[in-house]
């Protein structure tokens, strides 16, 4: 074999390298985009199942129970989206500005950077001088010395740090609405009687799914994560409706029937 094919196979390798490593970072990247539409959607249904069941527990008339739904539905819609834009603004913007002191700190004082990175290698279970080895082939790179000291010390990569807030936000906002809708459209749709019954049925049903699609994910048992977010979404129907009955009659107000 020449050097000519070699070299072409070792770049062959490079490049199916690079491939995989952009494929398990873009994965890494939807994951984070999964994370935030399950909990919108687990949020929308719960939340928006237990005011819909409260209030119908209070009154036999369809309009208080759609006003509150429809309204509990966009407050958390805004509050979601508003949160997670925030959280995730507020997080950026704090690791961003720990990737300016370290990128001062590696310009200004190289060795110290390299010492302290060689401590985390240790950390991390590499011998001592196995550590300090390899922290001072990273040295001789500020950018790759840089990286690789802001990932084990505060947990972010620099490339990571340069994201949008938006899109979580716009997730996170999206599947709430998605979520709320299930709890909601009985009641729109629906004899009061029957919407009640309905309602919560379909949210356990759309409960019970998410928990079992995102075992795609976590690869957890589908049955068993379906049953534990089935359970917490039926307990908060059951309150709602329980306080709904009960509540009326504790601030003297009887329950319309």
């Amino acid at each position: 074999m020449t050097k000519q094919s070699d070299g072409a196979e070792s770049r062959t390798g490079v490049s199916d390298r690079a491939s995989a490593l952009d494929a398990e970072r873009g994965k890494a990247s939807l994951l984070g985009d999964v994370r935030e539409a399950i909990f919108g959607a687990q949020d929308g249904l719960v939340s928006t199942l237990a005011v819909v069941s409260t209030v119908s527990g209070a009154t036999n008339d369809r309009f208080p129970v759609l006003i509150a739904g429809i309204a509990a539905a966009l407050a958390g819609v805004f509050s979601m989206a508003a949160g997670e834009y925030l959280s995730s603004k507020s997080q950026r913007e704090i690791s961003l500005a720990e990737i300016a002191d370290e990128r001062e700190k590696v310009a200004e004082h190289r060795e110290t950077a390299q010492a302290e990175l060689a401590y985390l290698f240790e950390e991390e279970g590499l011998p001592a001088d196995e550590a300090s080895a390899v922290a001072g082939v990273i040295g001789r790179h500020p950018e790759v010395l840089l990286n690789a000291k802001v990932l084990r010390q505060f947990g972010v990569s620099v490339e990571g740090a340069q994201g949008s807030p938006l899109q979580g936000a716009l997730v996170m906002g999206a599947s709430f609405a998605l979520g709320a809708l299930a709890p909601v459209l009985p009641y729109v749709l629906l004899p009061l009687n029957v919407a009640i019954y309905v309602s919560v049925i379909a949210t356990a049903v759309v409960l019970f799914a998410i928990g079992v699609v995102k075992t795609r994910w976590t690869h957890a048992n589908p049955i068993a994560s379906g049953i534990e977010i089935l359970v917490i979404g039926a307990l908060a129907g059951i309150v709602g409706y329980f306080f709904g009955t009960v509540l009326p009659t504790l601030v003297g107000t009887p329950v319309v029937g």
